[in-house]
């Protein structure tokens, strides 16, 4: 092991006291983190799962977990002696992959990146292959898969500036990290990003977010609501985060939207339902949420939704979409997931997360970039209003994900040799 790595495991050494305070912590509002903790550490109970010929996925939250979807769908019907191990971070990925799991796809949490956790989890499941999602690569897990020759690629990947710079202060870490994967890369800006990150072995795939299809049952769940709202105009701010929900009621308050007009908010974070529901109460704005039930009342200008697994159907349901995670600098959300649902969509000034799809989709007239709050509220007064462009919208978006399609078919050509059968 060389100085730095040694250097990084000693600092991970250092904190290890206090991640089981961590997933305390957190699980006091999300209790997904307090379960099956020993695995986080390389520990397996009996009632762990035992697998062989194992294709391991890594999709560290929610958005990869949905990305991973076609993936995981193409290796079991190419491969059907294979078993699919799914790991993930965070407790909205795990919740999310359990949509995916059955006798050939298994869950467990991606252990720390320390060595002998690490060691103890490649130990128990003895993966032929490693698929990392998007930009999740760890450099004591990478190491130790190499040793054990286990090939690893990073799949689905981007790479923002922002990430680039940050990989640059500790490149005598990540750089031998890179240059041990092989990269299918979105796009060329990506692939571009990553080179100069360390990665040596890079091809452009796509995107597989463009391969998704919403959930099955999203044309009934967005009947269902359509049902509770009514006749009335609708739109939804989609995957906000903490502090956007004061900014677009802010310009709520302000804007001139077209008479009766619900407003949907639907929270990126489950833990955070309670909070933006007390945010309503003391602004006094009249609110509903999803898990009320029952029809809108015609005064309440405010649905909540508070209920997990039906953002394609909220944005189905819709007039008009805001895809959020955009208003502050924190990257974005997946904007496709809006047009695929077919609703007119808004993206925020902030979207280096999804940088060349928000381009794309705005120049394809897919999409709509708005610069702040009070400009999201005037675009979403002018489309309310204006029904052809919302359906002109509606066409280019479904053209524009035609025209993206393919990614599992490239990116299946370039691990099919690996995966094996």
């Amino acid at each position: 092991m060389d100085f730095a790595r040694a250097l990084y495991t000693l600092a991970g050494a250092t904190l290890l006291p206090l991640l089981p305070l961590r997933l305390w912590w957190r699980g006091r509002r999300e209790p997904g983190y307090r379960m099956h903790v020993g695995e986080r550490f390389g520990r397996y109970g009996p009632g762990s799962p035992r697998v062989r010929d194992v294709v391991w996925i890594h999709a560290v939250s929610l958005g990869e977990t949905r990305a991973a979807t076609p993936l995981v769908e193409r290796i079991l019907a190419e491969r059907p002696r294979a078993t699919i191990l799914l790991t993930h971070m965070t407790a909205t990925g795990r919740a999310a992959g359990e949509a995916l799991a059955g006798p050939r796809v298994v869950q467990a949490w991606l252990p720390y990146d320390l060595p002998f956790a690490v060691d103890a989890f490649l130990s128990r499941f003895a993966p032929k292959v490693g698929l990392l999602m998007e930009t999740e690569a760890w450099p004591t897990l990478v190491a130790a898969c190499a040793r054990r020759r286990i090939p690893m690629f990073l799949v689905n990947a981007r790479l923002s500036d922002r990430s680039l710079d940050g990989y640059r202060r500790a490149a005598s870490i990540t750089q031998p990290m890179f240059a041990a994967l092989t990269v299918c890369a979105q796009t060329e800006a990506d692939a571009a990003r990553l080179r100069e990150a360390g990665a040596r072995d890079v091809q452009v795939t796509g995107n597989l977010k463009f391969d998704l299809a919403p959930p099955q049952d999203t044309t009934l769940r967005a009947h269902e609501l359509r049902e509770r709202i009514g006749d009335r105009p609708a739109w939804v701010a989609g995957c906000t985060r903490d502090g956007e929900e004061a900014m677009i009621l802010d310009a709520l308050a302000a804007a001139r939207l077209p008479a009766r007009t619900l407003t949907v908010i639907v929270p990126r974070h489950p833990q955070r339902f309670a909070d933006v529901a007390r945010l309503l109460q003391e602004r006094g704005i009249a609110c509903i949420k999803r898990s009320d039930g029952g029809a809108v009342p015609e005064d309440v200008t405010v649905l909540l939704g508070d209920s997990i697994g039906e953002l394609s159907a909220y944005y189905a349901a819709a007039d008009v979409a805001f895809v959020a995670g955009n208003l502050a600098p924190l990257g974005g959300h997946n904007l496709l997931e809006a047009i695929a649902a077919g609703a007119p969509t808004l993206v925020g000034p902030h979207t280096f997360n999804f940088a060349e799809a928000a381009r794309e989709a705005v120049a394809a007239g897919a999409a709509l970039r708005i610069s702040d709050a009070p400009g999201l509220l005037r675009e979403v007064a002018a489309l309310l209003a204006d029904s052809a462009r919302r359906d002109r919208m509606r066409s280019a978006g479904a053209a524009f994900l035609a025209a993206h399609r393919g990614a599992t078919d490239r990116l299946w050509k370039a691990l099919s040799r690996s995966i094996g059968g």
